[in-house]
């Protein structure tokens, strides 16, 4: 039971690397590459070898800017000669006046004693800034020093350079990667053994953007996301952060398909952090915007809080018509009931709350305080059951392992390439719609328990090890696994799989915490509460279900002993 072995890493593998990144490139999408970038490439594969390493070593590190005194790479035979190859060939350029505008990267390179000592200060100057931190003497340089004073000073005895065809680059890694998160050490951890990954037949992988407009749309999201995120971090003013974000979004383009995910995070993250900063209505025209989770619930309580009642419950009927998950589902009626009852003077309340107050209760010494589903777990176990902590891992785990090689078929086109942990629209609403018939067909296949059972145990022994994002890889796994084959029928082992297919991202959570079973063939599936704690809109939608199918499940109100 074992996945990738170790390999080990060769005195060049990141060249060998990204190499491998330049030709998967050009095979899926030379069609989609601008000329500065086929320059780009071309231009590389013509440097010599050792210039080709420290571009890439370069290109692998944070920031723009290197000393070149401080380059410490063993097999790189002669650095001064590859910087010059560099410099010759354009592919960094020596720190000069020009830079200004990115002064801040480029004498962040510096320590703070480097900097007073190399600055052209004068001693009345350098003495108060002693006792400051970094970020103010570089701002003191670039603001009160000229900047072309600085950088004759700060070279004068070694040389700063600046790396190029960054945009090229980065476009090239982004699509191969199809997102800014992953990068080249995604490469690494599969060499060490540290994550293993599915195979592949890579003449099976297919490109994930179609058109050049694709790319660049999806490649706006993330960079607009990221500038928001810089916003944030450098306390700009929520209103200021508000007109930016207004200002965006008119003047961008009309988006493609593959782009709307990401710009509807956007929007409700921006509207969060409205909310968070105390502007409603600035929130609310961000809301607006988006019609996926949450933004709508949001729209709803801002507007009945700014007294838009009619609106608020207009916008309730049509979450209640279509709710895009559970927290919509209970949330419309939920809140409907809440804003009538006001008006009419009734007490109402949530179905949550309903569902919870009409739970069993048991007495759990308070010693479980703090572990509150283990307290509940020896109080069965006391009582002649057997238990396991349950909640989402072993069903996330039969699932992946049920439709394992379903979930990475590289023929439904959305493998995109051989470091990917997920399909491409694994938590989109095309999983589904897609591999419909692929998935019915593999739950008619499995006939009998005996099938379950071979099935995910040969899946088991198989892939341990691989990553999937549903499976969490332990020895308790399969055991739980094969104990809620045993316990439930097979028709509703296959209908709940199906509703955990038709939208994987919300129906793979909310799983009741424990699962207890006797010799006799009892068992429930337990959601466990303390006094405080409170029943979770995913949670109902799995106890409704469960009870809609016959899956025994049950919500446990924990009163503590003293």
């Amino acid at each position: 039971m074992v996945g990738r072995q170790k390999t080990p890493l060769t005195p060049r593998y990141y060249l060998d690397n990204f190499r491998y990144v330049l030709d998967f490139v050009k095979r899926l999408y030379g069609n989609l590459l601008s000329d500065s970038e086929w320059d780009f490439i071309h231009q590389f594969e013509a440097l010599p070898l050792d210039a080709q390493c420290l571009y890439v070593r370069f290109s692998n590190r944070k920031g723009l800017f290197f000393r070149t005194n401080k380059l410490q790479y063993n097999e790189i035979t002669d650095l001064p000669a590859s910087v010059n190859a560099l410099i010759e060939a354009g592919f960094v350029e020596r720190l000069s006046a020009h830079h200004e505008i990115m002064g801040e990267a480029a004498l962040s390179v510096f320590t703070k004693p480097e900097l007073l000592n190399l600055l052209p200060l004068e001693p009345e100057e350098s003495r108060p800034l002693a006792k400051e931190k970094k970020e103010s003497v570089v701002r003191y340089a670039l603001h009160e020093l000229d900047f072309a004073e600085v950088v004759t000073s700060l070279t004068t005895h070694e040389t700063v350079v600046k790396m190029n065809f960054e945009a090229e680059g980065m476009m090239v890694k982004y699509l191969f990667f199809g997102n800014r998160g992953s990068n080249m050490t995604e490469f690494v951890v599969r060499d060490l053994g540290m994550v293993n990954f599915e195979q592949y037949d890579e003449s099976k992988l297919t490109a994930r953007f179609r058109t050049r407009k694709e790319v660049e749309d999806k490649l706006l999201i993330s960079l607009t996301n990221e500038e928001f995120y810089d916003l944030k971090e450098a306390e700009t003013p929520a209103d200021d952060i508000y007109n930016w974000f207004l200002n965006w979004n008119e003047t961008r383009p009309e988006l493609t398909e593959i782009a709307i995910p990401g710009y509807q995070k956007l929007v409700c993250r921006v509207g969060a952090f409205l909310e968070r900063q105390k502007l409603p209505d600035q929130a609310l025209a961000v809301y607006e915007l988006s019609d996926r989770v949450p933004a709508r619930e949001r729209r709803v309580r801002l507007l009945f809080k700014n007294g838009s009642v009619e609106e608020a419950l207009a916008l309730c009927d049509e979450i209640a018509v279509s709710p895009l998950n559970a927290e919509e589902r209970y949330f419309a009626t939920d809140f409907r009931e809440k804003i009538l009852g006001l008006s009419e003077k009734k007490r109402t309340r949530k179905a949550t709350t309903r569902f919870l107050s009409d739970a069993e209760s048991v007495n759990i010494p308070a010693a479980y305080r703090h572990h509150v589903e283990a307290g509940v777990m020896n109080y069965y176990l006391e009582n002649d059951f057997d238990a396991a902590f349950t909640e989402n891992y072993p069903w996330r785990g039969l699932f992946g392992l049920v439709f394992w090689d379903i979930i990475y078929d590289a023929n439904v086109s959305a493998i995109h390439h051989p470091l990917q942990r997920a399909p491409s629209d694994f938590y989109l609403p095309d999983f589904y719609l897609k591999r419909e018939d692929l998935l019915k067909k593999r739950l008619t296949e499995l006939d009998t328990k005996d099938d379950w059972r071979r099935h995910v145990g040969r899946m088991f022994n198989a892939k341990y090890g691989i990553t999937n994002v549903l499976v969490d890889w332990s020895d308790e796994l399969l055991g739980l696994v094969q104990q809620m084959i045993e316990l439930l029928d097979i028709e509703q082992l296959r209908l709940i799989l199906l509703e955990m297919a038709r939208n994987v991202r919300e129906h793979t959570r909310g799983f009741p915490d424990l699962l207890i079973w006797n010799d006799q063939g009892g068992y429930s599936f337990v959601e466990v509460k303390s006094p405080t704690d409170h029943l979770g809109p995913q949670q109902l939608h799995w106890l409704e279900f469960f009870q809609t199918i016959g899956v025994r499940g049950k919500v446990v109100r924990v009163i503590w002993e003293l």
